[in-house]
């Protein structure tokens, strides 16, 4: 993968950034910092240290743009074949692969010290296992051999909420493993949602993404399995583990409600791409907004605020 060779073709300094800002597929990292903001704040209990956030999240984007960049080298062949994905600046020759991967350890060495000199080394070394997860485990071993390839391959995006958790109290609790579970099974609905639109280019290119080896109707069935797994998950948050509250809960079952009324419009309409976009859209508007609920109700704020309802109501019943 790496040996393929391409000439260069920028015009300026702003271009050559530019290229490299796009190897690492900047639109996907807000959504994994957002987790691990949400788990460092409930892991705080609303007090998260300021400058250990900030570090955390950069180590973090550090880490997710190595991993991305890495993803881009070892795909530059099937991006080369998909009209999607040749503009990119591996296939399109804007970069060169070798440039690239000293790009990508950099980026890597630089995470991994980050956090590990400035936060601690089991945030560092789970933000390295979410590189190497991501790389192995999904982009070699499954992405091209198995129709289950997000499913399993989705663990590496839910490491950042560990890294996070671990970031605040230097151990990793049920509370941590919950929503490493929640962003697990919230995965396949959110990526089959989008491989549905691109079917074509996945068979384009013989990978076998669910669509493309069992067809829209077993796509969506699986779709709605998993999104009827994450909604109730959500809730364990509230009971048994008791670390949010009932803001939280009203937040949640707002966004699960609406979340399974998209998933079931498209389990009876499977072949309707809009309403798979909107449902891949939904799906991402979901988890903000859910990470912004625990952000919320995890505020001491919000605590003293939900104590004095509570105490109104015991007076006025």
């Amino acid at each position: 993968m790496i040996g393929t060779s391409y000439t260069p073709k920028h015009e300026n300094w702003h271009a050559v950034l530019k290229s490299y800002f796009q190897l690492t597929k900047p639109r996907i990292i807000p959504l994994l910092l957002i987790t691990t903001a949400a788990a460092m704040w409930i892991a705080s209990e609303g007090s998260v240290d300021p400058l250990l956030l900030l570090v955390t999240l950069l180590g973090g984007t550090l880490a997710a743009a190595s991993a991305q960049t890495l993803n881009c080298i070892y795909d530059q062949d099937i991006d080369y074949d998909m009209v999607r994905t040749r503009k990119r600046p591996i296939p399109s020759g804007r970069v060169q692969p070798r440039h690239a991967l000293i790009f990508a350890i950099a980026l890597g060495l630089a995470s991994f010290i980050l956090l590990a000199v400035w936060v601690n080394l089991l945030s560092a070394l789970l933000a390295m296992a979410g590189i190497a997860f991501y790389m192995v485990i999904y982009t070699h071993i499954l992405k091209r051999n198995s129709p289950q390839n997000i499913v399993i391959g989705g663990a590496a995006g839910a490491i950042p909420p560990l890294v996070g958790w671990a970031a605040v109290t230097g151990d990793l609790s049920w509370s941590a493993w919950l929503l490493f579970a929640i962003i697990f099974l919230w995965t396949p609905p959110h990526f089959w949602a989008l491989a549905l639109m691109i079917r074509e280019d996945y068979a384009q290119v013989n990978v076998p993404m669910l669509p493309v080896v069992a067809g829209e109707a077993e796509t969506v069935k699986q779709i709605l399995l998993y999104t009827l797994l994450v909604v109730p998950c959500t809730f364990l948050l509230i009971y048994p583990l008791g670390v949010l509250g009932a803001l939280y809960g009203a937040i949640a079952t707002f966004l699960g409600l609406s979340f399974l009324k998209k998933v079931w419009q498209l389990y009876r309409n499977p072949t309707d791409l809009p309403l798979a976009k909107a449902t891949f859209k939904y799906s991402i508007l979901y988890m903000m907004l859910l990470c912004t609920g625990m952000v919320i109700d995890s505020l001491p704020i919000t605590h003293r605020a939900m104590a004095s309802l509570g105490q109104l109501i015991s007076c006025t019943g």
